[in-house]
């Protein structure tokens, strides 16, 4: 006798309604919701192109492009398991060194530092009989993915072999000659056959030129800047040929590889596959102190209301579940936050419309997003999406930036804020009467 399997209207209908609270485990009960992405056999995340979507409460198929959509928490949990299951890289007698010099801006890792170090790692690894390791030099304080041995794991799951940590006061701030002082004790004692450096206004543009100079005395040889891709050719004294932008950016230059290149942002991939060693090394001779005719006085304060949202590190951002904006305005002065917001505050003519943050408003790279009374319209969380933390104040645990979010509190928006308001003051006023 065969099995007759029944319907479930309320599953199905589950299975429809992404907002349900078990919407995730009625899907994988169905055997939905891994079709769209999956874990592969070398711990990379594949995706099925024809299967992203999810279908709406009233049957029509719709396309989240901000990640929460169907089966978006399986597949967050298959890239956990992924990022776990890379594959571990030990290169302990490398045939040469590739040196990249991370900016660290904030003291993390950038987007444009990864993509340098994946560079680094297209040079290092051309040849699987004599591969190269990556050495990241890096200076001053940093901060990895979380804190003591896993700060060495984030620096390893970007790709890194050997990290060399100069943390000393001489490289703080705006130190270009204790640097390139410290670059050139490198060059002598390990000689890495490519040097590169990030082409950005923060530092490395700048390093990397004065590097270049120090390294070429004499031979004329000049650096590749604005590099945005690289090939193998035989015919090139190093083995391989650059791409880089020119005359404004209007045109493309090729030219051989030389040692130091300074490269631009998305000139490759960042790595996501392996796991290295992020081994810590030394160097035996001391590094000579520089003399410096710059000093820095520190960083200028400035004010976060005149602060462009595309720039802003810390954004504090309102929408329709905001009613006292009058305290929402005080706590983003006092929080020290850049003031945002979502269309429909806009609309209404609570913010300025250059302040409205979304796809239709502006793209925002912050290193933490506070979200107050935004349910999360599939244009606004476009425009959040590489953000690197996201918390969210909302009355609804069901709406679209609770399930973005990366904590989320559930309560009234001005209760919290003033609560947070008051802790920081309290906080701020105890330290200034320990002083």
């Amino acid at each position: 006798m065969s099995e007759i399997r029944r319907r479930d209207p309320r599953h199905e209908w589950i299975a429809r309604n992404r907002l349900h609270p078990e919407h995730a485990s009625v899907l994988a009960e169905l055997g939905q919701g891994a079709a769209s992405e999956w874990l592969g056999p070398n711990g990379v995340i594949r995706r099925n192109p024809r299967a992203i979507g999810f279908i709406g409460p009233n049957g029509v198929k719709r396309i989240d492009r901000s990640g929460a959509q169907q089966g978006g928490q399986a597949a967050g949990a298959a890239r956990q398991a992924a990022q776990d299951s890379r594959r571990q890289v030990e290169i302990p007698e490398p045939a040469f060194l590739v040196a990249v010099v991370p900016e660290l801006s904030g003291g993390r890792l950038s987007g444009h530092d990864k993509d340098l170090l994946g560079l680094a790692r297209r040079l290092a690894d051309a040849d699987p009989e004599r591969p190269g390791a990556v050495l990241a030099v890096i200076f001053g304080q940093h901060k990895g993915e979380g804190g003591g041995e896993l700060k060495e794991q984030g620096f390893g799951e970007a790709g890194i072999d050997r990290l060399l940590h100069l943390d000393d006061d001489a490289y703080a701030g705006f130190a270009p000659e204790a640097r390139l002082a410290a670059l050139t004790a490198v060059e002598r004692e390990l000689a890495p056959r490519h040097w590169l450096l990030p082409d950005s206004p923060l530092g490395g543009a700048d390093l990397g030129r004065r590097l270049a100079l120090r390294l070429n005395e004499g031979r004329g040889e000049r650096p590749a800047t604005g590099v945005w891709q690289i090939e193998a050719d035989a015919e090139a004294p190093l083995g391989w040929r650059c791409t880089a932008r020119g005359a404004a950016e209007s045109l493309d230059i090729q030219r051989p590889l030389p040692r130091v290149a300074l490269a631009l942002a998305e000139c490759a991939e960042p790595v996501d596959e392996t796991r290295h060693a992020a081994e810590p090394v030394s160097l035996a001779e001391t590094i000579p102190s520089a003399f410096s005719r710059i000093e820095d006085l520190g960083q200028v304060a400035v004010d976060p209301a005149g602060v462009a949202l595309a720039e802003a590190e810390f954004i504090l951002s309102g929408g329709n579940g905001v009613k006292d904006w009058d305290g929402f305005h005080h706590a983003a002065r006092v929080l020290g936050a850049t003031e945002g917001a979502s269309r429909v505050a806009v609309d209404d003519g609570f913010m300025a419309r250059h302040r409205q943050v979304g796809a239709t408003g502006t793209w925002v790279t912050a290193r933490v997003y506070l979200a107050v009374g935004i349910s999360g319209a599939i244009q606004h969380l476009q425009g959040i999406q590489t953000c690197d933390k996201v918390v969210a104040i909302n009355l609804d645990p069901g709406c679209d930036m609770i399930k973005r979010a990366d904590l989320a509190v559930i309560g009234d928006s001005g209760e919290i804020l003033a609560a947070l308001v008051a802790m920081v003051e309290q906080q701020r006023g105890g330290q200034r009467d320990a002083a």
